[in-house]
């Protein structure tokens, strides 16, 4: 394979935009499933395919790093960020999947929330990507990230609290918790990309 002697950073940069783009049209498709009267199935399917434009963009970056010889910040902190980018898509689609897969018809209205922290973690995300070119102005992106990531948590806790109140009955205890467990990983995700720009900004700086 012949190597590039010269940086491809627009390329990267790119790439990263177009994937944390892709988590804002995924999360906006989180947001219909859980709406009455969706079409679950139909989201669940456009879900995939967003699933798998992500993939796509994932492969694209690593291809990108075996091809390039000069890179616009360390390789690893490339490859960390396409994965957590990767990761975020990843879990928000196994929920989709396990709400129509399980058939859960009613959602405990918390979910609407935790939906909702994973839709406004996506927008700050796709509006971050852009400013890797220049490493400024990031600071405010991954502290809100922070933010966001504490809110889902003390919504994933109720929610808990919530299922085990006796409410519920122990299937549909143990489908919701699965359900809820992979939104709360991807709100994770989410800080885990959050951290990975701030770890490339201080290196940069």
């Amino acid at each position: 394979m012949r190597l590039r002697l010269t940086p491809r950073e627009d390329s990267y940069y790119d790439l990263f935009a177009d994937s944390a783009g892709n988590l804002v049209t995924a999360s906006r498709l989180l947001v219909e499933l859980i709406s009455e009267g969706a079409d679950r199935e139909g989201i669940a399917e456009k879900m995939r395919a967003c699933e798998h434009a992500g993939d796509e963009r994932t492969h694209a970056i690593m291809r990108r790093l075996n091809e390039s010889f000069i890179t616009p910040f360390d390789r690893e902190d490339i490859y960390r960020l396409a994965s957590n980018l990767d990761d975020c898509m990843d879990y928000m689609e196994a929920a989709a999947d396990l709400v129509v897969l399980y058939q859960i018809d009613h959602l405990p209205k918390e979910v609407v929330r935790q939906v909702e922290v994973l839709e406004r973690a996506a927008e700050l995300t796709a509006e971050a990507m852009p400013r890797l070119r220049s490493m400024k102005n990031l600071n405010e992106y991954w502290i809100e990230i922070n933010r966001l990531e504490n809110q889902g948590d003390q919504v994933y806790r109720r929610l808990l609290a919530k299922l085990f109140s006796g409410d519920y009955d122990a299937l549909t205890v143990l489908k919701m918790k699965e359900v809820i467990d992979q939104l709360e990983s991807a709100a994770d995700a989410f800080e885990h990309v959050a951290n990975t720009v701030e770890s490339i900004a201080v290196k940069e700086s």
